[in-house]
């Protein structure tokens, strides 16, 4: 797929050309279409992409109306790179977790991180049935809480079979946001501590004092030819070189600042007492 923000750069740069061949400043375009001076400087650089009626009042104002069609018709391709949740999920979870074996597959390192919830190749069952049945409420589709469950543990079969390595950072507050019980969250500690062991897994914690490094939602590495990052409302594919390369920026930096090893097991140790007391 397309990266989202090298289509909304690429739109923007042609908007810039209609305002310039007009002989307009960004200042002057917003006064004339009645926006906000900020808003076009956002669309051009790509920081907002701009709807079909915007659109319109920036041809109108450049004097380029022949250009609306393609214009819009290139807004169209930018919503369309989103892949919403309800359209993947919407003939069952499972479908998402059959796809998700398919990238794994075809990939020889998986670096992901994770701030709020435990990675699902490395969750338990009764964990990873939680987790789904609260997707499902939260955005519906299918209710086929069996069925994903079943392809999420098949999934995790990647973990000791083939040449596939896995290098997974989660943030510490995934050792204490509660998932089902206290019960449920002991299991998990436990299960986390045990995969420590598998020689091609190596998990590290970004400890909560940690130093601020950049504002980041969970995100997934296959090799060095694409990322994904799940959305409240959508999942997006980031294939752009360009955007790669914050990506790798940004796991350096947290795997920098996350512990491993007997350190990281001290603080998951940690988490099990709190939550056995």
């Amino acid at each position: 797929m397309s990266s989202v923000q090298q289509a909304r750069e690429n739109l923007g740069i042609r908007l810039r050309e209609l305002r310039r061949d007009a002989g307009l400043t960004g200042v002057g375009l917003a006064d004339r279409i009645g926006w906000d001076n900020s808003k076009v400087s956002r669309i051009e650089h790509g920081r907002q992409t701009p709807n079909e009626d915007d659109i319109r009042a920036w041809c109108a104002a450049t004097n380029a109306t022949l250009h609306v069609p393609d214009l819009i018709a290139l807004v169209r391709n930018i919503e369309a790179a989103w892949a919403e949740w309800r359209r993947i999920v919407g003939h069952g979870h499972a479908g998402r977790q059959r796809k998700a074996v398919a990238d794994e597959a075809g990939t020889s390192l998986v670096r992901a991180f994770e701030p709020l919830i435990v990675p699902g190749l490395l969750q338990t069952q009764n964990y990873a049935r939680h987790i789904i049945e609260t997707c499902i409420g939260f955005v519906g589709g299918t209710d086929d809480l069996d069925a994903a469950i079943t392809a999420r543990m098949e999934r995790q079969r990647v973990l000791r079979e083939g040449v596939h390595r896995f290098n997974y950072l989660i943030a510490e507050q995934v050792l204490s946001t509660t998932v089902g019980s206290d019960a449920i969250m002991v299991e998990q500690l436990e299960h986390l501590a045990e995969l420590m062991r598998i020689p091609r897994l190596s998990l590290g914690i970004v400890p909560a004092t940690a130093e601020f490094v950049y504002t980041t939602t969970n995100f997934v590495f296959y090799d060095r030819r694409m990322v994904q990052v799940e959305t409240i409302t959508a999942e997006l594919t980031i294939t752009q070189p360009r955007e790669l390369a914050y990506y790798e920026k940004a796991f350096t930096a947290l795997s920098a600042q996350a512990v491993v090893g007997d350190a990281a097991r001290s603080l998951i140790g940690s988490a099990l007492d709190a939550r056995r007391s």
